[in-house]
């Protein structure tokens, strides 16, 4: 049978949690109980657990994230990052997705409850709640929401991209755009993308309202928006799955892309690569993103690290044929 920690702290004399500090490095220990400790260890030729010291500490082994909504290729490509990492790191994930949930405040709270710390995407947790957790000390890591006390934040750049992307289309001689997205959070990542065009564009662009961020919505807006009489000449998707409903919407009504309207997204998931025409768009490292929060997350939970961090990651614009571009990638 295994060795267990309570066994080691037996042997040595001392809590488990002593242990627990012992091996991990995590807190003050005296020189002459540490030696105790690690005589205990290699004489009962003890292996730690990722859950035993989890346990002894008081912990879970275990996160929570928090999802506006499971669907679509940027959240998966989130958690695959933010899952690879946690793995490594002996930790079990808890997803939450808040759509369709009547009480959303009921169910992130519940969820603080069962794990260690939690990633919330934006402002899927109420505000409030977030103050009632920062105040608490649950360590919590937000993806794509403004620096925020008591929290890590990690999000990717979008001013300058939606600035430079704005400027690349009026090269092109478009005089009329569109923003298709879904309605705007003050300080959220879509806000700033709208922000982003609108400071370069002006009054030649209107921002134009879609229910979700969808493949189906993109599709629905862009519709009744082309049908328009006054037709933009471009049209700035808030994301790659509202573009690549713009270009199905496109086609259905007999419109070239890029020769009638041209169409752009954000993110560079895989389909944008493959769409006919290949689809301009803003790259921004979604997995990278997750496994950086992963680890951020970790910092926070073990003591690693006491202080909060706000990173931005770098985006890039890459040009391709539905803006009327060479058909070949064309990073900027």
């Amino acid at each position: 049978m295994d060795v267990t920690i309570y066994e080691v702290a037996q042997r040595a004399g001392v809590s488990i949690a002593t242990v627990s500090r012992t091996l991990r490095g995590t807190g003050p220990v005296a020189s002459k109980t540490r030696e105790k400790v690690l005589k205990a260890v290699e004489e009962l030729n003890f292996t730690p657990s990722r859950l035993g010291v989890s346990l002894a500490e008081g912990r879970h082994a275990a996160n929570g994230i928090v999802f506006p909504n499971l669907a679509g290729p940027y959240y998966t490509q989130v958690l695959l990052g933010y899952e690879e990492v946690a793995s490594e790191l002996g930790r079990s994930v808890v997803i939450l997705s808040t759509k369709g949930r009547t009480n959303v405040r009921d169910a992130v709270k519940d969820l603080a409850g069962r794990v260690d710390g939690m990633l919330v995407f934006g402002h899927t947790a109420p505000d409030d709640l977030v103050r009632e957790l920062t105040a608490a000390g649950t360590p919590l890591v937000f993806i794509s929401r403004e620096p925020l006390p008591g929290a890590d934040t990690l999000r990717s750049e979008n001013t300058a991209s939606a600035q430079l992307l704005a400027a690349h289309l009026q090269e092109h001689g478009h005089e009329r755009f569109a923003f298709l997205g879904a309605p705007m959070t003050v300080g959220d990542d879509v806000d700033e993308r709208w922000q982003g065009v609108r400071s370069v564009l002006g009054a030649a662009i209107e921002a134009v309202p879609t229910e979700e961020y969808t493949v189906e919505c993109g599709h629905a807006a862009a519709l009744k928006l082309m049908r328009g009489r006054n037709r933009p000449q471009a049209v700035v998707c808030s994301d790659d799955e509202v573009a690549l409903g713009a270009l199905l919407a496109a086609e259905e009504l007999g419109l070239s892309v890029p020769g009638d309207i041209a169409v752009t997204g954000w993110d560079d998931i895989m389909a944008a690569r493959h769409a006919r025409p290949a689809l301009t768009t803003i790259r921004q490292p979604m997995r990278e993103m997750g496994a950086l929060a992963a680890r951020a997350l970790d910092e926070l939970i073990t003591g690693a690290r006491s202080t909060q961090n706000h990173l931005t990651l770098t985006t890039e614009l890459v040009i391709r044929a539905s803006c009327g571009n060479h058909p070949q990638e064309e990073p900027r």
